[in-house]
């Protein structure tokens, strides 16, 4: 799995590993189950803070897509569909765009709405 992060990006760096790790399942470079790259190697690799790393990987937590176990380190949950993690790397960049463009959660939500209808 390769990792890139761009420090003059606005991004936060903890945004950009778990983009990269989003868009590594999403076209399926990473497989459901594979164990991701132990954060303190990753952050070693990538010249970043260890809690950079645990941070990127705790918002994949969160997102449902991989599962943290202490001392096992950071896998792929075997039910992480490619198509959902499409679709939150989709939301992310919609998220990003409209923050870009200065609008408000409501505004965007409205939106999402408008076209869900």
């Amino acid at each position: 799995m390769l990792v890139r992060i761009d420090p003059d990006s606005p991004a936060p760096l903890h945004a950009q590993i778990s983009a990269a790790v989003r868009r590594g399942i999403a076209v399926g470079e990473i497989a459901p189950g594979e164990r991701l790259p132990g954060a303190r190697d990753l952050a070693a690799a990538l010249g970043v803070n260890l809690h950079t790393v645990l941070r990127g990987y705790q918002e994949l937590r969160a997102e449902g897509l991989v599962e943290l176990r202490r001392g096992r380190g950071a896998q792929v949950r075997t039910d992480a569909a490619p198509a959902v993690a499409a679709l939150r790397q989709a939301v992310h960049a919609l998220v990003g765009e409209a923050r870009r463009l200065g609008l408000s959660a409501t505004e965007v939500t409205e939106m999402v709405r408008e076209a869900m209808a």
